[in-house]
C-alpha cells in the first residue's frame, strides 16, 4: 500500500526537503503541498492524504487550530470515509502548544531535525493506526508544560482510570512515561502480546484513541505528575 502525505508549511525550502525525503521510499508519496492550516484543510478534503505533516507555527491558521479542523472533519464522516491522520512538527524550544495540539487530535509529533530514517518511520507508523509518542522528547515536553494542562479540579477527566484494573493502570503509567509495548513487556514480565491486550483494554475503557491521548490523560487525573517520570 502506498501512503499518501500532505506536506504542511510555511517554509518551502523546508517542504522541499521533506518531499525529496519521502518520495525516495517506494512506499510513499506526496500528494500535496500547503503553506497554511487553512489551505491545509481544503487540501486535506480534497486529496484525501493518509497521513498529514503539520507544521506549528504558520500565518493565518495556524497548525493546531488546522488539526482540530481536520481531525473534527474526520469525525462527521461516515465510518467509510477515508480519515487522515496528523503528526505534528515542532523545534519544541519554542513551540510551547505541542500539548494543544496533542489534545486537538494529532497522532503524534516530531521534532523539525529528526533523522529522515525516524521521519519515514514515523509516518509508516501513524499510517497504520498507531501514535507516535517519542519517549524522551515526551516526558520532556509533558514536564515542562504539563501545568498549563487544566487540572482533574479544574474541569471534569476526559474519562475516569477507576475503570481499570491494577495491571491496566499500571500499564498506563508505564505508557505515560513514554515506554514502547516491548519495554513495558520487559518491565513486567510479560508478554508483548500481552501487553497489547493491555493496551487495547485501556483505550477502550477510557474512550482514547491513541498512545498520545493516554500520556495526556495520565496528565490531567494526576497519574502521572510533572518529575515523576523516573
Amino acid at each position: 500500500m502506498t501512503i499518501r502525505v500532505l506536506l504542511v508549511d510555511d517554509q518551502p525550502l523546508l517542504r522541499t526537503g521533506f518531499r525529496l525525503i519521502l518520495e525516495a521510499e517506494p512506499d510513499i508519496t506526496v500528494v500535496g503541498q500547503a503553506g497554511d492550516g487553512q489551505d491545509a484543510q481544503e487540501q486535506t478534503r480534497a486529496l484525501l492524504p493518509d497521513v498529514v505533516l503539520m507544521d506549528i507555527r504558520m500565518p493565518g491558521v495556524d497548525g493546531i487550530e488546522a488539526t482540530r479542523r481536520i481531525v473534527r472533519d474526520g469525525a462527521r464522516a461516515t465510518p467509510a470515509a477515508h480519515v487522515p491522520k496528523v503528526l505534528v512538527l515542532t523545534t519544541f524550544d519554542l513551540d510551547e502548544y505541542i500539548v494543544e495540539a496533542l489534545r486537538s487530535g494529532a497522532s503524534g509529533f516530531l521534532l523539525k531535525d529528526v533523522p529522515p530514517e525516524e521521519l519515514v518511520q514515523a509516518i509508516r507508523v501513524v499510517a497504520a493506526g498507531d501514535a507516535i509518542v517519542a519517549p524522551s522528547v515526551t516526558r520532556r515536553l509533558l514536564d515542562r508544560f504539563a501545568a498549563r494542562l487544566p487540572s482533574a479540579h479544574e474541569q471534569p477527566a476526559p474519562a475516569r482510570v477507576d475503570r481499570l484494573t491494577e495491571r491496566e493502570l499500571e500499564v498506563l503509567r508505564l505508557i505515560a512515561k513514554g515506554m514502547s509495548n516491548a519495554e513495558i513487556a520487559a518491565k513486567l514480565v510479560v508478554s508483548e502480546t500481552t501487553v497489547k491486550t493491555h493496551v487495547g483494554n485501556v483505550l477502550t475503557k477510557l474512550g482514547l484513541r491513541d498512545r498520545v491521548q493516554a500520556v495526556v490523560l495520565a496528565y490531567e487525573t494526576g497519574l502521572i505528575t510533572p518529575g515523576a517520570l523516573s
